[in-house]
């Protein structure tokens, strides 16, 4: 394996710079945020103005949990979920796990790199598939080429295209008393449409590749740090790396849903505000966009999906990855050369493509997009519930089981999405 110096080595746990200390969290967070979120986000408000904005503030604490909960056991353990899985749980599981993630990652990665497609020719015109093999190609190059070190600073960087969206809240007119109202005061109808934009939006913000991802992250973070060692091995680290994962997630959730909520806020103080109520992808919401707001924030607006897009597909094809190369004990890691995984550098290439070529099919993105939420609603509760039970269990996790308090507010989150997959799978049988 290749060894790399880190040239900005995290300082000490006692003394952390922020930017050191943000990582796996921040990157997940952002890439949640990804161009699919964001045509979710811009309906939502387009649909129900500030009706929806509470779901922000009711989600964050649950996917924060979850999301440490997931990283706390790629450190304690030194494996990614799928490792776990696989060492721990029946076979059957993990493998049907790992085959529906396959599918709801490829196909978000083919919708993400649509909305990428539109966005640039919204801005430079030409031709919108082009600029799809484009931002595929660019993806897999950096993966598969870059050191995992220089990588994860690209993705850092990128992770401030999303501040993008807080210009475009700038540039409208924004009633704050009603913003204040929907974000603190929930309204619920019996409105099915309603219901159903509840459920997108917390699949959305609460989706199981950023599980795999994350905890996935904490293991090749300890790979490139010597010092680091698996908790269940070296408990004497587990304050320090707690703390840091904590803060970590924390931040990088709390970034995610106000980048959500900053979409939703543009989204009902122009579209909402003018008549306009239904947006049905990022593109559209650009385009609305320009004559209620004007150029400059619908530019902003359509830069930002680019930006996001080169930040989550990456992730969606990483944690295909990760999981299949765990499920399948493959060498896996972006800290290894292409010749030294071989089979794991395959899978992000191969999901990136096929999600490419999805786009040059008849296949309306719009309804991929929306079968790729159901797979992804359906496939989290399973993943949470076996993630729940990981935490507290001695054999895996040793000493550095997750506090009761932890994982309860996880299996709250672990109820609330079985409930809204029921809702999404009623939404379908009813049509």
């Amino acid at each position: 394996m290749q060894k790399t110096k880190n040239r900005n080595p995290v300082v000490g746990p006692s003394k952390p710079r922020l930017l050191g200390v943000l990582g796996p969290g921040l990157i997940t967070g952002a890439s949640d945020d990804d161009p699919s979120g964001i045509a979710t986000y811009s309906q939502a408000g387009a649909q129900f103005g500030f009706g929806l904005t509470w779901t922000m503030l009711f989600s964050y604490p649950l996917m924060s949990v979850v999301q440490e909960i997931s990283a706390r056991i790629g450190r304690t353990t030194g494996r990614g979920i799928a490792g776990n899985m696989r060492k721990y749980y029946p076979n059957w599981l993990l493998q049907s796990v790992v085959v529906l993630l396959l599918v709801a990652n490829t196909i978000n990665i083919g919708a993400d790199l649509g909305a990428m497609g539109d966005a640039l020719k919204l801005i430079i015109g030409g031709p919108s598939l082009l600029y799809v093999v484009a931002f595929g190609a660019i993806s897999v190059v950096l993966q598969v080429f870059l050191n995992y070190t220089r990588y994860v600073s690209v993705l850092k960087w990128l992770t401030l295209s999303l501040f993008a969206y807080f210009g475009t809240v700038l540039f409208v007119s924004v009633p704050w008393a009603e913003v204040a109202r929907g974000l603190l005061l929930p309204k619920f109808t019996a409105d099915a449409n309603f219901w159903t934009s509840v459920v997108a939006i917390l699949g959305t913000t609460i989706s199981p590749y950023l599980f795999f991802w994350q905890a996935s992250q904490e293991v090749e973070d300890e790979k490139a740090k010597p010092e680091r060692q698996p908790l269940k091995d070296a408990p004497q680290q587990t304050q320090s790396a707690v703390e840091r994962i904590r803060l970590d997630t924390y931040v990088g959730m709390a970034f995610s849903n106000i980048v959500a909520l900053a979409i939703m806020i543009t989204a009902g103080a122009t579209l909402h505000a003018n008549g306009v109520t239904d947006i049905q992808s990022t593109s559209q919401a650009a385009e609305a966009l320009k004559p209620v707001a004007g150029n400059f924030a619908f530019a902003i607006f359509a830069v930002g999906v680019i930006g996001t897009g080169l930040l989550a597909i990456p992730v969606l094809a990483g944690s295909a990855g990760y999981a299949l190369g765990e499920a399948r004990k493959w060498p896996i890691g972006l800290d290894r050369k292409p010749l030294e995984a071989k089979a794991f550098y395959a899978t992000i290439a191969v999901a990136t493509v096929v999600g490419a070529c999805l786009n040059f099919t008849p296949v309306n993105p719009i309804k991929a997009l929306f079968w790729s939420a159901v797979v992804n609603g359906v496939v989290a509760v399973p993943v949470m519930a076996v993630m729940m039970a990981m935490a507290g269990r001695q054999d895996i996790m040793g000493a550095a089981t997750v506090p009761l308090f932890l994982r309860a507010i996880g299996w709250i989150a672990t109820v609330v999405m079985a409930g809204a997959a029921v809702v999404m799978i009623g939404q379908i049988v009813v049509v």
